[in-house]
């Protein structure tokens, strides 16, 4: 099984409630064909460096996952015939790039964890 990292954008008129499921729904795809979601990450609403589909911001979504390149096809398919998604790349990982991902998530969960300073007056 190969590492793959898909990043995918939502059309922005979805809620979030609307967007977290059609994150569920791709995770769901992923482990039905047989893959290993490793991590999935909610960017928020971003804006886009040029229009798509005359919309200048979109929701982005990052999924970590282990599959067969199958799956890849299948996950891409699926997206390229939702209507929610305006734009998606899939990368294969490679040693360094998964060394990078894990150091880069180890990183914001440090800062996740930091409280915030006090101030006394």
């Amino acid at each position: 099984m190969n590492s793959y990292e898909t990043v995918f954008i939502l059309t922005p008129v979805l809620s979030d409630d609307q967007a977290k499921e059609a994150v569920q729904k791709f995770e769901g795809e992923i482990t039905s064909l047989g893959g290993k979601v490793k991590h999935s990450e909610n960017w928020g609403l971003r804006k886009l460096a040029y229009p798509i589909q005359k919309k200048s911001t979109g929701f982005y979504f990052l999924i970590d996952f282990d599959a067969e390149g199958s799956v890849v096809a299948g996950l891409e398919l699926m997206m390229k015939r939702d209507e929610r998604v305006m734009r998606f790349l899939t990368v294969k990982m490679e040693k360094d790039h998964q060394a990078y991902a894990e150091k880069r998530r180890a990183k914001m969960g440090e800062k996740k964890v930091t409280p915030a300073p006090t101030v006394e007056a």
